[in-house]
């Protein structure tokens, strides 16, 4: 029985090869189709420019249709593509992801082909390239921490099990060499990560010398680089997805899922978008991007009584604009956002989180109460540093004017070496604790000694202000 049911199951992604239009016009990045009475997500193949059909060389994908013809979106370029030129259903359906657990340690394209060079990959079944979203009441409360060995975030903005996160930051100041430190160093049994719309040489950077064999033994890499389709980069992110989900609800892994980056994926479904003839609502972003944002980052989560995706979402923000259209779409479907800062990573501290912009929305819940409290120590004694900085460049503080200020100054020094460390540095989550507490109790101790201090009818500044 089970191997009918497993019959059915395949026969249910097979489309018929009879099926067979014929291409009318090219428009832009699509071709039009007549006589293709497939659905939208079919996969096709068109035959070649010397009438001899070879399978895969021309693939590509339904997206949509208008009037009597079919907007068909390939995965490769159109060279070769002539009027006429005829269209069949492919075997399988696009719509289907192969998954299975070998492959771990490999690289593979949007369409799930190893592009690594380490040979074919045993596939164990196939699910959907869309699934369904994890149901609300099915969700398992985010209660337990995420240890990322990057102290910054273990102390200041801590990851939670299960977490929908986003990592925002212009280009160049660090974001990519971030997320392999986390994937590196996570507290995570399966690491998926999806490079999307990167350049080529960045993909083979970050994998050989960023990633390194430590952190690719334990991961699967999906890439689609900038120069590849639009409906692929899209493909490769659903497939990431996709694979993470297997390992969480097949294998019971707590999985991270880690996207670089968010905006790329909605760059290129607005091509596609576009493509298909939507009509650009916002900034010239259609309304499928903003469908399709929540559609890809609900399927992480963690599930009740089984494994968990905690997902990492690059965006990259133009100008420093966190209120651009992506950017403020991502912030509201995630559950909290890490923020880089280019000032700091000029002065050369990685990795440059703003420990006072980032957000995490489940830290108090994954947090004790004296790591609470230390945070929020730490955070006061950081802004009281950003509120009087300019007036210490040119020395126009005068030592004894607040006493949080002066606390922040006494311990900027441990401060700063604290939040920062080497890319390749794993902090221990337990001692990061410790710390954090050990330095918020000096600080709570250095500011009542200087309160103490201040003569009597000597006007103060109220606490946390400069």
């Amino acid at each position: 029985m089970m191997a009918l049911a497993e019959a059915i199951d395949v026969l249910g992604t097979i489309q018929p090869r009879g099926i067979c239009g014929s291409v009318v016009t090219i428009r832009g990045l699509t071709l039009n189709v007549e006589n293709l009475p497939l659905s939208i997500g079919s996969t096709v193949e068109l035959e070649a420019a010397d009438g001899l059909r070879q399978a895969g060389q021309r693939r590509g994908e339904v997206i949509g249709f208008h009037e009597n013809q079919h907007v068909v979106m390939l995965y490769d370029d159109m060279e070769g593509i002539r009027p006429g030129a005829a269209v069949r259903g492919a075997e399988t359906s696009g719509r289907m992801a192969s998954v299975g657990p070998d492959l771990l340690g490999r690289v593979i394209d949007g369409l799930g082909r190893p592009i690594d060079g380490k040979g074919p990959i045993r596939f164990e079944s196939r699910r959907p390239l869309i699934g369904p979203g994890v149901e609300p009441l099915a969700r398992e409360p985010i209660t337990q921490p995420l240890p990322t060995g990057v102290r910054v975030i273990d102390s200041m903005t801590t990851i939670g099990r299960g977490q929908r996160i986003g990592i925002f930051s212009r280009p160049g100041v660090g974001k990519s060499t971030l997320l392999a430190s986390m994937a590196c160093h996570a507290s995570s049994n399966v690491n998926v990560i999806a490079l999307i719309g990167e350049r080529g040489r960045e993909v083979q950077e970050f994998i050989q010398s960023t990633l390194g064999e430590e952190g690719l033994a334990r991961s699967v890499v999906v890439v689609a680089t900038s120069d590849e389709s639009p409906l692929l980069r899209v493909r490769a992110s659903l497939l990431a997805t996709a694979v993470a989900e297997y390992f969480r609800d097949e294998h019971q892994c707590d999985v991270l899922l880690a996207m670089d980056s968010l905006t790329r994926f909605a760059q290129a479904q607005r091509q596609v978008g576009l493509a298909r003839g939507e009509q650009p609502a916002m900034r010239g972003y259609p309304p499928s991007v903003f469908a399709m944002l929540p559609i890809l980052v609900e399927r992480a989560g963690a599930i009740d009584g089984g494994g968990s995706i905690t997902g990492l979402y690059t965006v990259l923000v133009e100008a420093d604009d966190m209120s651009e259209p992506v950017s403020d779409a991502a912030q509201s479907v995630l559950d909290g956002h890490i923020v880089l800062c280019p000032d700091l990573a000029a002065r050369g501290r990685y990795p440059a989180v703003d420990a006072i912009e980032s957000i995490s929305r489940v830290a108090d819940r994954v947090t004790d109460e004296n790591h609470r409290a230390a945070r929020r120590e730490l955070r006061m004694l950081l802004s009281a540093l950003r509120d009087v900085e300019e007036l210490v460049s040119i020395g126009a503080y005068v030592k004894g004017t607040d006493p949080l200020t002066d606390t922040a100054l006494e311990l900027q020094g441990r401060i700063q070496q604290f939040l920062g460390q080497e890319p390749r540095e794993s902090g221990d989550y337990p001692a990061t604790c410790r710390t954090l507490v050990e330095l918020a109790t000096e600080a709570i101790r250095m500011r009542q000694r200087l309160i103490k201090a201040v003569p009597a009818g000597v006007p103060q500044a109220a606490e946390g202000s400069a």
